[in-house]
């Protein structure tokens, strides 16, 4: 039986290739005799700025010199056994034409990705354009062109994930994990991102990986089709028949829900529908900027730490009767509009592969829970987000650009003047606001209370040079649409498969793709390869 090894720890300047060197140094064996072994998990512990270490978990080949391994000096041996991913046999259940997948983000990717692997041949629809289309005109939108509501930050391939730093950090684990970080790879991620504790992709690199998950698809026989916007269901007798779009009806039997936290004019038709849409608790807030070089300062402390590791992230709480959190820290990156609707505006963070803007951005976020949403209205959380955002629209002159405060401004509630020069990471343009104006009153009492506790945190580095800006409206889904937990359709509903952060079961890139690959699992278990594509 295989063996694992935690808790070796090395300095960060041990490159990954010495790694067998440091097990015999360690175990005081001759490294002839060193198993194989594969890294399972790598973290960065930066506790002690005077010695930075890298924290390894290894997994040992089953040689018969490995059962000699005893754990000594903190670092633990046991026997392991992985658990597998369940690939599922195909099912009996007759599919006479192809499964459609609504939306092309994590979780539409990884549904429609498995499914083609295993001759499904899926149908995958997208109300933006590919990524060709999509990169220029979100360029040309950012010099300061119209917004296009269908091909934008949110809408396209790829989804809201393609060009939203990248991160492919979550909190769960395990095989389904697995199979999305090793799919990444085979579409062009580095081959480190199935063992690193914060894995990042890059919103450069993530458009290029949207692309060659696409390439195999269609090599698989899947197919793609942009600019088509789902507008209506065909559901009779509890059976899903087909779907009415901006391109024309299409007829199908089993359809996959990714239609990603934005689409609110597809909530809209969704509870028109009949479908059970509830409320949701949702992340909101603002977005924090520094110096990167101070974040740089806080965490290593020295300049050979920043060449080896590139630049700092960090991750902040300060608890209260409402949590004040960061989220989606872009270390080396840009603040950028998240915005699919005209009229408003809303912030998000990006960071390239390279991290290397000078401004650090972070998500600075408090959960609203479902109470204070003022309405019982299923889509109450989603008309807070647009009446909030239209707000921020309209105080920085109906132009996209973002407001702006310095933090110690915006504590102290005191209005900056529209001439104030504010440096932030924004391209379209800034302007200095009151950001009190664009937060619900909890929301806002929570970010006031927590600032300080975030700062003395940083023994008062963190507010002295922060430029706020927002509002962050978008973290989380405000909306979730009932499933049974098990075949994961809606009840009453044969067919329909309600997926990812649009549905209110995930947080994130890695949690959609994971729902989406389950999704896709649960297609196959159930039906016969389609007999019509």
């Amino acid at each position: 039986m295989p063996l694992r090894v935690t808790n070796l720890r090395t300095p960060v300047e041990l490159p990954e290739t010495q790694l067998p060197d440091e097990l015999a140094r360690v175990f005081e064996i001759r490294r002839d005799d060193v198993p194989a072994l594969r890294i399972l998990r790598k973290s960065l512990d930066a506790r002690n700025r005077q010695r930075l270490e890298f924290v390894y978990t290894l997994a040992l080949g089953d040689d018969h010199s490995a059962h000699a391994l005893k754990s000594r000096h903190g670092v633990t041996v046991e026997a392991w056994q992985p658990v597998n991913f369940q690939e599922p046999d195909s099912g009996h259940e007759p599919l006479p034409r192809r499964p459609v997948i609504v939306g092309s983000g994590p979780a539409g990717l990884l549904a429609g990705y498995f499914l083609a692997l295993r001759g499904y041949k899926p149908l995958i629809i997208e109300r933006g354009q590919a990524v060709k289309e999509r990169v220029p005109a979100i360029r040309e939108f950012d010099g300061g062109g119209v917004h296009d509501e269908e091909n934008n930050y949110l809408f396209g391939e790829g989804g809201a994930g393609c060009f939203s730093d990248g991160k492919l950090t979550c909190r769960i684990t395990g095989p389904d994990v697995d199979w999305v970080l090793r799919s990444f790879v085979e579409c062009g991620g580095r081959p480190s991102l199935v063992y690193e504790h914060r894995p990042h992709l890059g919103s450069n690199k993530l458009p290029m990986i949207c692309r060659n998950y696409r390439r195999r698809i269609e090599a698989l026989g899947g197919q793609y089709q942009f600019g088509c916007r789902l507008e209506g269901l065909d559901v009779r007798d509890g059976q899903l028949r087909g779907l009415q779009t901006s391109s024309g009806y299409i007829p199908t039997s089993v359809c996959v829900l990714a239609i990603g936290h934005s689409a609110r004019d597809t909530y809209e038709m969704l509870l028109q529908t009949g479908l059970p849409l509830r409320q949701k608790a949702f992340q909101l807030g603002l977005r924090i900027e520094h110096p990167q070089e101070l974040v740089n300062q806080r965490k290593y402390g020295r300049d050979s730490y920043l060449q080896l590791l590139g630049a700092a992230d960090y991750s902040l709480v300060a608890r209260g009767q409402k949590d004040l959190f960061t989220f989606c820290m872009c270390a080396g990156g840009i603040v950028i509009p998240s915005v699919s609707e005209p009229l408003r505006f809303c912030s998000n963070g990006m960071s390239n592969s390279r991290h290397d803007t000078p401004f650090a951005n972070s998500g600075l976020v408090v959960t609203l829970e479902t109470h204070e949403f003022g309405s019982d209205h299923p889509l109450a959380g989603v008309h807070l987000q647009s009446r909030y955002e239209s707000i921020a629209f309209e105080m920085t002159g109906r132009n996209y650009s973002a407001p702006v405060q310095r933090a110690r401004d915006f504590l102290a509630n005191r209005t900056p003047a529209t001439s104030e020069k504010i440096a932030s990471s924004y391209e379209r343009g800034v302007r200095p606001s009151n950001l009190a104006a664009v937060l619900p009153p909890s929301i806002l009492q929570a970010m006031q209370a927590g600032l300080p506790l975030m700062d003395q945190q940083w023994r008062g580095q963190y507010l002295p040079e922060a430029v706020l800006v927002g509002p962050e409206m978008r973290g989380s889904s405000p909306v979730r649409i009932d499933r049974d937990p098990d075949s994961l359709q809606i009840p009453g509903i044969h067919g329909l498969y309600p997926i990812g952060e649009g549905a209110g079961y995930a947080g994130g890139i890695v949690t959609a793709a994971v729902d989406g690959l389950r999704a896709g699992r649960s297609i196959v278990a159930r039906y016969r390869l389609p007999e019509t594509a």
